[in-house]
């Protein structure tokens, strides 16, 4: 093909050359790395540049402006089309703290670095890593179930700080999704419910260029996608050829008037446009083109064949002129208005600053319950509602829900101004997910990376549903609180199928997350209380289905030790001869033992381990006087898989955990038939005990 061939009928003047530098970027980025995409951005240049320079209320010169259209590329394996949209837009850099850094988010210098150690362009986008990613994208789907959450926390917060003078919160999202994204199970969980809410405000745009890995997607895909998304309750649009820039404005302009729907653009492209012998097949998937494909594909755009991260004269100065200009005005235009806002309605403004700034409101944490000793106790879960309950009431922006389990999960908040997110009511803070854990990570995740402060609830086997996006949100150090409930055998006759054995030991190997399972109800509270007192790290709080004995803490030592991850509970007072330690239910089973012992006149020690994440975090002068290295008769008990315990029970220490899966039978058979009994335990201490002795 040459240069003027199948450019598209619509292309104006000037648009031409800025997007064929984006293909070229692309092209040169993957060549000098030999490594990544070029294929989706050369296909979706024209569809960039458009959205971009004619739609995205975005201001290059202050990134964070809460109030921006949101762009997720959610096909985050076409990294380099996002990559070249900043540096051609001039997005200026910003640090953790929002403070502008007075260079660009992504020099040329950066592109030419592309998949390089240290560069601001890896692989797949980074949010944090490189300003103006708004997500952390390449597990298929994740990115459009962040949308969902993005789409919904524009609804919630128009709802909350919106007046009829004033509209602080008005944003869309549009999301850049693939064949891939749309096949997998996330995508169409959260496509449903944003169906449900009638969000309009959200636009994806499917690249539907019939391309994957493995050849064409008829090989596994053959659904009418569009009529899919209809059923979900979406409009849908249709634009023939990617490379028609009216055409595809067209669809935008008719997403941005839709009030009642989601909308979906298909939008038929070319994988590696402008390839001539790659383009359209999977060659060009995830493969540099080759010295002389690229030579004919420059050609065939009719750009100088040898030239290599080139950015002609006036490319910049048009998305200055065109996104830079309109987002400047839009911006200082809204900054204005907030102003008399902040006027007019001190307290909100004051909510808005705290929210943007991850705080939470001074005496937060006033009312968190002190639960009295009790042998029979509380559930765990229960102890978790009501403090959940308490703080939630201080702390506005605080909202979730669960996966149709808020009554098991006691994740509801019941205070009547709490109300119910949906049509009706997008101020609602109880959020009603259905039977979506998958699509449910993914959405709070999105309602994280707009400052919120989300929650979820479903059952600890149900874990294994949203691994990915509980990795995620710690890669991306968003402060989601993932609540999981029913955590072990404890839960009884349901049976193995929903007894989590693993489980636990899974999400403590996830790099950054803080994993708690605390053993009554104050450990719980101080649990909640050390969670929403950071936010930049994501936690899960692991809570039993059955009661749980609340501990006299007047003859035990306080709860608040749950903050340093483990503690000494009873025995610090004399250098122990065994030490007892555990997380969750097993907790009290070593205190019961530990009384047995005391009363023989052994020197016994229980140490509670709510948080081996942030046990690990203390220094080694505490974590030494919780357990003392020359203390070797050691006893670990958690009706989990041993897995980890080892490095705490030491290389002769005995662990008492699940081995097998669990059974269907009562909570009671069920401790005896897998040894979490006070007589099993009391033998295996005094067993250690006896390593001790000289």
């Amino acid at each position: 093909m040459d240069g003027a061939a199948d450019r598209g009928s619509a292309v104006v003047d000037g648009a031409e050359l800025a997007i064929d530098t984006i293909r070229t970027l692309a092209i040169d980025a993957v060549e000098k790395a030999q490594s990544g995409h070029a294929g989706a951005p050369m296909g979706l240049a024209a569809v960039g540049y458009t959205l971009w320079t004619r739609f995205l209320r975005y201001d290059p010169e202050d990134p964070t402006w809460i109030n921006r259209d949101r762009f997720v590329l959610s096909a985050g394996h076409a990294s380099m089309l996002l990559y070249s949209l900043l540096h051609l837009a001039d997005v200026q850099a910003v640090d953790r703290q929002g403070r502008l850094q007075g260079r660009p988010a992504v020099s040329l210098d950066d592109i030419e670095h592309f998949r390089q150690l240290g560069s601001v362009t890896p692989g797949h986008p980074e949010y944090r890593h490189t300003t103006g990613v708004e997500t952390t994208t390449g597990p298929l789907g994740q990115g459009c179930g962040n949308s969902v959450g993005m789409a919904m926390a524009e609804r919630w917060l128009a709802a909350r700080f919106n007046k009829p003078d004033r509209k602080l919160f008005d944003y869309s999202v549009y999301v850049i999704c693939s064949d891939g994204d749309l096949m997998e199970g996330v995508a169409s969980e959260a496509a449903s419910l944003a169906g449900h809410l009638k969000l309009s405000n959200l636009c994806w745009i499917y690249d539907d260029n019939t391309v994957t890995i493995e050849g064409h997607t008829d090989l596994a895909f053959s659904e009418d996608v569009a009529a899919r998304f209809r059923a979900y309750g979406w409009a849908t649009r249709e634009v023939a050829d990617a490379n028609d820039t009216e055409a595809f404005a067209k669809a935008v302009e008719a997403f941005r008037a839709t009030s009642d729907r989601p909308t979906l653009i298909r939008v038929r492209s070319v994988i590696g446009y402008g390839s001539p012998h790659k383009q359209g097949t999977s060659r060009i998937h995830s493969d540099p083109l080759g010295p002389d494909e690229v030579r004919l594909t420059k050609a065939a755009y009719g750009w100088p064949q040898d030239a290599r991260f080139r950015v002609p004269d006036g490319v910049r100065a048009h998305f200055a002129e065109t996104l830079g200009a309109r987002g400047k005005a839009l911006r200082q235009a809204w900054e204005a208005d907030f102003g008399r806002y902040r006027e007019a309605e001190p307290h909100l403004a004051r909510e808005l600053d705290l929210m943007r700034g991850g705080e939470a409101p001074d005496g937060w944490d006033a009312d968190i319950p002190v639960f009295p000793a009790d042998p029979k106790g509380v559930a765990s879960r229960e102890a978790s509602g009501k403090t959940l309950n308490a703080v939630a009431r201080h702390i506005p922006w605080l909202l979730g829900g669960a996966a149709d389990l808020a009554p098991s999960t006691k994740t509801r908040l019941e205070f009547e101004e709490a109300g119910t997110f949906g049509p009706e009511s997008y101020g609602g803070r109880n959020l009603h997910f259905g039977v979506r854990e998958h699509a449910m990570g993914a959405i709070v995740n999105g309602l994280a990376l707009s400052g919120l402060r989300p929650y979820t609830g479903t059952f600890l086997i149900f874990s294994d549903y949203m691994r990915p996006p509980t990795r995620l949100a710690a890669l991306m150090e968003l402060p989601v609180v993932f609540v999981f409930t029913h955590d072990s055998i404890g839960l009884g006759e349901d049976g193995p199928t929903h007894q989590p054995i693993e489980q636990l030991a899974a999400l403590r190997a996830i790099p950054g997350l803080i994993t708690l399972r605390p053993g009554d109800a104050n450990e719980t509270a101080e649990a909640w209380r050390t969670i929403l007192g950071q936010s930049r790290r994501p936690a899960c709080l692991v809570l039993s289905r059955q009661a749980l004995p609340t501990l006299d803490r007047r003859r035990y030592a306080p709860a608040q030790g749950v903050r340093r991850g483990a503690y000494v509970l009873a025995g610090a007072e004399e250098r122990p001869q065994v030490i007892l330690m555990a997380t969750g239910s097993e907790v009290s089973l070593c205190v019961d033992v530990y009384e047995r012992l005391s009363s023989e006149g052994m020197a016994a020690r229980v140490v509670s381990m709510p948080s081996w994440d942030l046990f690990e975090q203390q220094d080694q002068v505490y974590r030494d006087q919780v357990l003392p290295p020359d203390v070797v008769g050691r006893v670990a008990v958690e009706a989990g898989t041993s897995l980890g315990w080892d490095r705490y029970a030491g290389p002769g220490g005995a662990i008492l955990a699940m081995h097998t899966f669990g059974a269907s039978a009562p909570i009671a058979d069920l401790r005896t038939r897998f040894g979490f009994t006070p007589d099993h335990l009391y033998e295996a201490a005094k067993a250690q005990a006896a390593r001790g002795k000289p």
